[in-house]
Parts: structure tokens; C-alpha cells; sequence
């Protein structure tokens, strides 16, 4: 990224900053509180007693508090669904000379930049904190390829903590893409700091945008520094301007700046020249320490670079919140948690001894009673009269603890208003419901999912945002020769040549061209748009289709004649795909869609047909003018040779028909003029070629016997001479 030149000095920049944090600061004030009390919430256990209020511990004292987190179990069904169901970008061809095989460039491109950035972690991380806490962020970045290049490429970056973030409070679209501007901070630790930015190291200890952020003070530690990131979008108008291209004549829109002068003198008066303002979005970057500017250069999109992905959102009585899915258990939970430890702590109280006995019952059979717990005699004697021969109640089992009803009951309900809170029932969460068939297994599963289907949804909205953003860099960052990578859905890579340059959006190229690229790509030309899907992981899909194939060819063993190197293509055992290309040999050529069409074969029989003519009147044209010399016959039969020559040579080539018709009147004019056999045969090849409706209409043949040879006809277009 270039340094800009800015008219600003950093006081200006830095109390813009500063004004600006405060806004977002006192907006999500109370949002930031609630999301750091879910996130714990939804990650409380034993050892950190999250889910337990520190009032209600204290006054428990000694008494248990134990924590059994269902939460956490609700939140992963969404999380694990959503790494299953990862959302991919679409690339879609708008218009402006857009080809479908330079979007499918793009998405190549896209997801290379996925791989390298290692995008499914980041995806990850955004999707977790925006079902526990209710948002979750995403970053773009730029970097130089390697280290031997000045090329650059982007990266797709994760947000350690979504609380380091702040985004314009006007925004509008669901999305941010109207963000305004937004804080990045980082913190850092300190050696690293003063290594990267040494200039600086006397301000590092104080807060980046001043007493804005005086609330905020965990980061304030002797070996932690903060910097931030400040983005903002400025304004820069432009006139364009529509003419026609005296040159080409062609209708031409540009920036008047772009505008050649001598072109501006030709065309500037011209009535039909049209003129009209566009503005244009500018994104600046400024690095702030302590409160100066540190860096500053211009973003190449024209988005702020960060991406929200956010569980929900609302504004009540002017007063943002957001929240995941985890708020709304919370109770539910933490009542079960209560029930559970007044359970145990009830049952724990009650004595555990087994049996109840008079003392003279079992007066010196104490080693029998006293062993109990870790032997098991096969009798138990006690003593039926005392020492004055009354008669003594034999010991009696005590009943064992029980837990009071209540207490289970409560733990029931607790239960019950985890499931319904979050829509999530026992059969959504693995455990056997009354479905019997498959389709209504599904079905109840897709009740499940439908409830929670917002967050995949928001989540497919953030990786849109993410391909529109990288759709709008990708020209401005490959915006030089060179050839680079681009990623099959199925992680297959091939390599492309960037060319700026290039006539149109996509062009072939052959792999035998010493760069072995694919294709030649002008990320230049055309207007796209993007999608994002929601499905399984290819992997998923392509085990999917493979149980399909399994499930059709067991009913149909035919379609492996005519299928099966698909078949064993979506296998993923090992030597899958050799057994698919040997099946593909096997497979004839017109399934595969490799045979020539039916008209093209029909116009080489057709050929065909003329070739046997000509050998027999080779052999006639021989025996008919023996009276001539030898070196007039030699000569003839050297001419016959090379148009029989051309003629099998024609037989080879897929040429249509428009092209052989001329060849094949020329030829005939030429060859067959003087035989009046021939014309027979011609005038039925003639009447052949009309009924297979190819069109190529075969001429009479007006010259009389003995007509003079005229000279060799011309071969189409595209044949050899």
C-alpha cells in the first residue's frame, strides 16, 4: 500500500480518531458487557464458576455449587454445523464483456486466497464468538507474495478479540459494507513493539487515542503496548465523460483525465458527448501510537476492511444490544445448576449407614457388622436374647439417601427449558425420537436448524461481503503480468497469467506453452457479482454423490456402462481415480461427447463417396487416352493424385459444411466435366447430400466430353494446400 499524501496534520487525524471512538465507545457500552458475560457464560465450568453469580456463590459459602454445561453443547450443534456447511463465494458475470469462465477465475482466485490465508480457521473463530457472545469479526490484509517479490497478494485474517474492533454506529446494511470508518487495535507485546516502531518507543505506554478510551484499561500492563488502526473513507470526485472514438467509431466511456488531448480537442464540442460527476470512495489507513500518526497509506479497496459477522442485532429506546444463542439459556441454566447442587448437597447430608441394630444384637459379632462395607459374608449372625434371655429385634436395612423429588423435578423442567429456549429438541441433539423413516428424521432435523438458521445465514452474509471486497481488490492488486494459482472447488490448482493487457475477460491457452498456464485472465474486463451458498464441504458432496452412484447402479448395472468413470471420480479410496480413467476408455466416444457431429459425418461419407469416384475414374481416364502421350497421362494422373490426396486430407478435418461446398463445385468443374458416367454418380451424390440435409448442393456438370482440365481447385479455409 502506498503512503498517502494528506492535507491533515496528525493532530487533526488523531482528534478526528479520538471523537469518533467515543461515538462507538458509548454506543456498544453496554452490548461489549453483555458479550463478555455470555462468552463466560457459554464457557463456564467447575473451575472458573462463570455460570454462577458472585453474589449467589458467596452466600453458598462451603455449600457445593457445581456446574453441568448444557450450554455449551447447544452452542457446538450450530458452531460443528457450520464448519460442515462452510458458506462459499459465487462468482456471477454481470455484464460489460464479463465471461462465466473468468468468474470462474475469480472464484479460483478466491479461494486460493482462502487456502493460503488458512480462511476455515478464521471462519471458525467469527462463527464462535457470534453464537456465544453474538458477533464476531473477520479482516482483509495485503502482503508481499514471498520474499523475493514485490508482488503482492490478500489474506483473509482472524480476529483474536472481537472486543479490539469498532465500527461506524451509522451503519445501515446488515452487512457494514456502508461503514464509514472503524478501529483495529492490537495489542502487542512490548520488545515487539519497540523493534517494529523504535521512533515511538516513548509514547508506547500511553493510550492511542487518549482519554477516549480511559474506560478500558486491561491492556494496561508493563509488558503489553496498544496501537490502533484507524480506517476512513474519503470522498474524490471525478467527471466522466461518453463520446465516440472518432478512430473505431466506437461509443467510449472514461474519465476525462484518462483522455488523450488531441482526442479532448476532437470531441469536446460534439453534441452527442455526454458529461456527468461520479464520486468515488477512498480508503485511508493511519497507524496511531500513543497519539501520533505512525503510518499512514490508501487501502486499495474502497470497503473498510473489517468484516462483521453478527448473531442478532437490535435497537431498543435508542439503545443497541446483540446477543448469540446463548442469552437465552442462561436462566434455564443456571436454574438447573442450582437444583442439581441442592440435589447433591440434600442426598450427601443423609446417612449412609446400611443397617439399624440394637447394641446387644450384635455384641461381640462386631467383626461380622464392622466389615461389611469391604467383605461380603455369606451369613450375617446377631444375637437373639440379651444376656437375661429376652428377646432382641433383629437388625433392620436402613433406607439408602434418597433425593427429594422436587429437586429431580426441577432439574426436568430446567432441562425441558434449555431444549425449547433454543430450539433445539432431544432428537435434534442425537437422542432417539418416534421418526422411523429417513425422511422424517430429516425433517426433524430441519426444525432444529431452522431455528438456529440465522447465524449460518449471517455468516454466509459476512463471506459474501468478504468475495465483494476481494472482488473490487483483485484488479487493483494483480494489476501486473504475472501467473499465479487459482483453486478448484475439488482443491485441484492450475495456473493462469494475470494480464492487465489482454483484449477480453478470459482467453484459453494451451498447456504446452512453455508457461503452462491455462488460460490468460484480464481481471480488468467485465462486471461481476457475488453469492454465497451454503452446502456441505465439497468432501461431504463428493462422498454424497458417490453413495448416489452406488444407490442408481445398484438398481441399473447399466449406467456403469455408460457412467462409471464418474462413479469412481467422486470415490476417495485409493487408485480411484486411475480405475476412473481406464473405465473412460471403454465408454464410446459419443457418450463422452468426443464423436464428431452428425453432420459432420455425414458430410465425410459424403467425401468418401466422391474419393471412390475419382479412383475409378483415375483408371478409366488410363485406359480411355492410351492415344496420348505418356508424359500428357503422367501429368493427368499426377493432378488426379493430388486432389485424391486433398481429398483424404479433407476427410481428416472437422470442417463445416459451407466451407467444403465451394471445394467440392470447383473439384468437380475441374475433374469430372468430361466424363459423362461421372456425372451420373455426381448428380446421385447430389441427390444423397440434399436428403441428409448437410446442403451441400452438387453443381451439373456443363462440360462436354473431352473439355479442357481446368487448374487444381482451392482447398477451404483452415485445410493444407
Amino acid at each position: 500500500m502506498a503512503a498517502t499524501k494528506s492535507s491533515a496534520d496528525d493532530d487533526t487525524i488523531v482528534k478526528e480518531a479520538q471523537k469518533r471512538f467515543k461515538r462507538c465507545a458509548d454506543w456498544e457500552m453496554r452490548a461489549r458487557k453483555r458479550w463478555v458475560e455470555d462468552v463466560k457464560f457459554a464457557n463456564g465450568d467447575s473451575d472458573n464458576m462463570w455460570q454462577w453469580p458472585g453474589d449467589v456463590r458467596s452466600n453458598r459459602g462451603d455449600r457445593p455449587c457445581l456446574t453441568v454445561n448444557k450450554v455449551r453443547q447447544h452452542n457446538l450443534q450450530i458452531i460443528n454445523d457450520a464448519r460442515q456447511n462452510k458458506p462459499s463465494v459465487t462468482v456471477k458475470p454481470v455484464g460489460n464483456e464479463a465471461t462465466y469462465e473468468a468468474a470462474e477465475v475469480f472464484e479460483g482466485i478466491i479461494r486460493h486466497i482462502e487456502y493460503q490465508s488458512n480462511a476455515q480457521s478464521a471462519y471458525d473463530r467469527a462463527t464462535t464468538f457470534q453464537v456465544e457472545g453474538g458477533i464476531g469479526y473477520l479482516r482483509l490484509a495485503t502482503d508481499f507474495a514471498d520474499d523475493k517479490s514485490f508482488d503482492q497478494d490478500i489474506f483473509i485474517r482472524p480476529v483474536k478479540n472481537p472486543l479490539n474492533i469498532y465500527l461506524d454506529p451509522d451503519i445501515r446494511e446488515a452487512d457494514g459494507s456502508d461503514a464509514r470508518f472503524g478501529f483495529a487495535f492490537d495489542d502487542m507485546s512490548k520488545d515487539v513493539a519497540e523493534a517494529a516502531y523504535p521512533k515511538y518507543k516513548a509514547l508506547m505506554s500511553l493510550d492511542p487515542l487518549g482519554e477516549a478510551a480511559q474506560d478500558d484499561t486491561d491492556w494496561l500492563t508493563e509488558d503489553r503496548v496498544r496501537v490502533a488502526e484507524y480506517f476512513r473513507c474519503s470522498e474524490k470526485t471525478s467527471r466522466l465523460m461518453a463520446f465516440t472514438n472518432p478512430s473505431t467509431n466506437e461509443q467510449t466511456v472514461v474519465r476525462v483525465k484518462g483522455v488523450p488531448k488531441e482526442m479532448l480537442a476532437l470531441v469536446a464540442d460534439d453534441p452527442q458527448t455526454k458529461y456527468r460527476d461520479i464520486v468515488e470512495t477512498q480508503v485511508e489507513r493511519f497507524l496511531i501510537i500513543g497519539q501520533k500518526i505512525a503510518e499512514r497509506s490508501i487501502w486499495p479497496g474502497k470497503y473498510i476492511p473489517i468484516i462483521r459477522v453478527v448473531g442478532t442485532e437490535i435497537i431498543v429506546d435508542h439503545e443497541m444490544d446483540r446477543y448469540g444463542h446463548t442469552r437465552a439459556m442462561k436462566d434455564p441454566q443456571r436454574i438447573f445448576n442450582y437444583w442439581n447442587s441442592n440435589a447433591v448437597e440434600m442426598v450427601a447430608l443423609q446417612t449412609k449407614a446400611p443397617y439399624l441394630a440394637p447394641v446387644g444384637s450384635i455384641e461381640g459379632l462386631e467383626t461380622y457388622w464392622e466389615t461389611l462395607n469391604t467383605e461380603n459374608p455369606s451369613v450375617l449372625p446377631y444375637n437373639q436374647y440379651d444376656d437375661k434371655g429376652q428377646k432382641l429385634e433383629p437388625p433392620t436395612r436402613n433406607n439408602p439417601p434418597v433425593m427429594a423429588s422436587g429437586y429431580i423435578q426441577g432439574m426436568q423442567i430446567a432441562s425441558q427449558d434449555l431444549l425449547e429456549v433454543s430450539g433445539q429438541l432431544q432428537s435434534e441433539m442425537g437422542h432417539p425420537g418416534n421418526e422411523r423413516s429417513g425422511t422424517a428424521i430429516l425433517q426433524r432435523q430441519r426444525q432444529g436448524d431452522n431455528a438456529t438458521y440465522h447465524f449460518i445465514d449471517n455468516l454466509a452474509l459476512a463471506i459474501r461481503f468478504i468475495g465483494k471486497q476481494l472482488i473490487d481488490m483483485i484488479p487493483k492488486i494483480y494489476d501486473t503480468q504475472r501467473v499465479i494459482k487459482i483453486m478448484a472447488m475439488d482443491g485441484v490448482e492450475t495456473r493462469v497469467m494475470v494480464d492487465p493487457d489482454a483484449t477480453s475477460a478470459y482467453m484459453e491457452q494451451q498447456q504446452q506453452e512453455k508457461e503452462k498456464v491455462q488460460a490468460i485472465f484480464n481481471p480488468n474486463v467485465g462486471t461481476y457479482d457475488v453469492e454465497a451458498d451454503v452446502g456441505p464441504a465439497y468432501a461431504t458432496r463428493r462422498q454424497e454423490a458417490f453413495n448416489a452412484f452406488m444407490e442408481i447402479s445398484s438398481r441399473n448395472p447399466e449406467i456403469m456402462k455408460v457412467a462409471g468413470d464418474l462413479m469412481f471420480r467422486a470415490a476417495d479410496f485409493p487408485m480411484a481415480d486411475e480405475l476412473a480413467e481406464r473405465l473412460k476408455k471403454t465408454i464410446p466416444p459419443d457418450i463422452l461427447g468426443e464423436a464428431p457431429p452428425p453432420q459432420m459425418v455425414a458430410l465425410q461419407q459424403q467425401v468418401a463417396q466422391l474419393h471412390g469416384t475419382l479412383m475409378q475414374t483415375m483408371e478409366a481416364l488410363a485406359n480411355e487416352k492410351g492415344s496420348r502421350s505418356r508424359q500428357e497421362q503422367q501429368k493427368e494422373i499426377d493432378v488426379y493424385k493430388a486432389v485424391t490426396d486433398r481429398m483424404a486430407v479433407l476427410l481428416k478435418q472437422e470442417v463445416s459444411p459451407k466451407d467444403v461446398d465451394g471445394f467440392l463445385r470447383d473439384l468437380i468443374k475441374a475433374e469430372h466435366g468430361s466424363n459423362l458416367d461421372l456425372r451420373n454418380a455426381t448428380a446421385q451424390a447430389q441427390t444423397d447430400a440434399q436428403a441428409s440435409g448437410i446442403g451441400a448442393q452438387v453443381p451439373q456438370l456443363p462440360a462436354p466430353m473431352g473439355a479442357q482440365m481446368p487448374s487444381t481447385p482451392q482447398m477451404p479455409a483452415g485445410l493444407p494446400q
